[in-house]
C-alpha cells in the first residue's frame, strides 16, 4: 500500500480562523508543542455529514487544555463550526476529524507562559481502523511494556499528546510482532487499555471494564456502556487483574476510530467474538449512522 504523506495534499485545514491550503498549513521548527509535548487534540468520527458527539468532543478538548494550562482561544461553538466548515470545503461525509490545540513558538523553554494557544482543524477520509474481516472475527493483541503512568505523575485526564509516546512505541513493537495492537497495563498492574482505545471483558453475561482513574473515560466507551444497559446487560466498572484474564469468554475495544472491535487473542489467552461484542459493534454502527435520521 502507498502512503500518501500527510504534508502533500491537496484540500484546506482551518487554522487559526481560517482556512488554509493544506501544504502550506505549518509551523516553525521551535514551536514549543514540538518540543515539549505542549499540546492537545481529539479524534472523532464523521458519519454521513453528522460529526458524533462532535460538542463533546469540543468541550475535551477545552478541558484537556485547561489541565495543560493553556486557554483556547475558541470558544466550543466555534470549533463545532471549524469541524463542519473544514469537512464541508473537503468535500467528505465521511471522515476522521482532528482539532488540536497547541503552544507556539513566541518562547522556548520549559516556562512557556508568553506562548499563544494555536488551533487547527483537520478532516480527512479515513477507512475501518482495523481491517473490516479481522474486525469481525477479532483483531490480536499482544501485551505492552510500558503502563499508563499514576494521575500523580502525569496530566492523565487530558487528552493530552506527549500521553500517547508510549502508545505509539507499544503499537510498533505489537506490529512488528504480527499484532494488531497491545494491551497495556497501568501503573498498578491493573488492566488499563489498548494503545488507543477502551477495553471491555465478558464473564457469565455480564460485561467487566477498567476503572478510568489514570486513561481516558472515552466518548466512544460511555456510549458503549449506554447502549449495554438498554439491552440489559450488565456493566462493572473495577479494576481487572491480568491473571483474570483467562476466565473471560470475549473482549472487545472501543474508541472514535477503532469504533467497536472485537479482539480474539490477548497474549496467550483466545477469546471468541460472541453475542455481546457483536450485538454492540452493529448497535454502535446504526447508532452512528441513524442519529441523523432519527433527529
Amino acid at each position: 500500500m502507498t502512503l500518501i504523506p500527510f504534508d502533500d495534499r491537496d484540500g484546506w485545514i482551518w487554522m487559526d480562523g481560517e482556512f488554509v491550503p493544506w501544504r502550506e498549513a505549518k509551523v516553525h521548527v521551535l514551536t514549543h508543542a514540538l518540543h515539549y509535548a505542549s499540546s492537545v487534540f481529539e479524534g472523532a468520527r464523521m458519519y454521513d455529514g453528522e460529526v458524533f458527539e462532535l460538542t463533546r468532543h469540543s468541550q475535551r478538548l477545552h478541558r484537556s487544555a485547561e489541565i495543560l494550562d493553556m486557554q483556547v482561544p475558541f470558544s466550543v461553538a466555534e470549533i463545532d463550526r471549524a469541524c463542519v466548515e473544514t469537512a464541508q470545503r473537503m468535500g467528505l461525509s465521511d471522515a476522521y476529524v482532528r482539532p488540536i490545540a497547541w503552544r507556539g513558538p513566541e518562547q522556548m523553554g520549559v516556562s512557556a507562559q508568553a506562548t499563544k494557544t494555536h488551533v487547527a482543524v483537520a478532516v480527512w477520509a479515513w477507512p475501518s481502523y482495523f481491517d473490516p474481516e479481522e474486525k469481525r472475527r477479532g483483531i490480536r493483541l499482544t501485551h505492552a511494556k510500558y503502563r499508563r503512568p499514576a494521575p500523580d505523575t502525569a496530566p492523565t485526564e487530558a487528552k493530552a499528546s506527549g500521553l500517547y509516546m508510549i502508545c505509539t512505541l507499544s503499537k510498533h513493537a505489537a506490529e512488528r510482532e504480527g499484532y494488531a495492537d497491545a494491551l497495556m497495563l497501568d501503573y498498578r498492574g491493573y488492566v488499563a487499555e489498548a494503545t488507543g482505545a477502551n477495553i471491555f471483558l465478558v464473564r457469565d453475561g455480564a460485561i467487566h471494564t477498567p476503572t478510568p482513574d489514570c486513561f481516558l473515560n472515552g466518548i466512544t466507551r460511555q456510549t458503549v456502556i449506554g447502549l449495554a444497559r438498554q439491552h440489559g446487560f450488565e456493566v462493572i466498572e473495577r479494576h481487572i487483574h491480568p491473571d483474570e484474564l483467562p476466565s473471560f469468554s470475549e473482549v472487545f475495544i472501543t474508541g472514535s476510530a477503532a469504533e467497536v472491535t472485537p479482539v480474539r487473542e490477548i497474549g496467550e489467552h483466545r477469546f471468541t467474538p460472541g453475542n455481546i461484542s457483536l450485538t454492540l459493534m452493529d448497535d454502535y454502527s446504526q447508532l452512528v449512522r441513524n442519529r441523523r435520521k432519527a433527529a
